[in-house]
């Protein structure tokens, strides 16, 4: 009984996390680049919201060294990541949370 207690504990918290905190957050607290400095590398190489998530998404499929927003000294010493396996639905909305987290339209004063 006690262990399908901690499992559905564990499972709830897991699952209360949204599709971004899941699948970004997690991985990307250890390294030494925020999430926030990589979505503004993304801006500044594909400018707008579509051409930015084409792109996020294409990249978290199929990542490689040169199609990466990094720079090659952290690539050098990070290597570059590992395809993600999650469904298209919630790849798209870690993606689309992730956007609306540190877009700046709307958000300067």
């Amino acid at each position: 009984m006690q262990k399908l207690m901690m499992v559905l504990i564990v499972s709830t918290l897991l699952y209360s996390q949204d599709a971004y905190q899941r699948n970004c957050v997690e991985c990307h607290k250890t390294l030494p680049i925020s999430l926030q400095r990589i979505f503004m590398n993304y801006l500044l190489v594909y400018g707008g919201e579509k051409n930015t998530k084409v792109a996020l998404k294409y990249f978290m499929r199929y990542p490689r060294k040169d199609t990466s927003v990094l720079s090659n000294l952290f690539l050098e010493n990070f290597d570059v990541k590992q395809p993600l396996t999650i469904s298209d639905k919630e790849l798209t909305e870690a993606i689309d949370i992730y956007w609306e987290k540190y877009k700046v339209i709307g958000k300067l004063k």
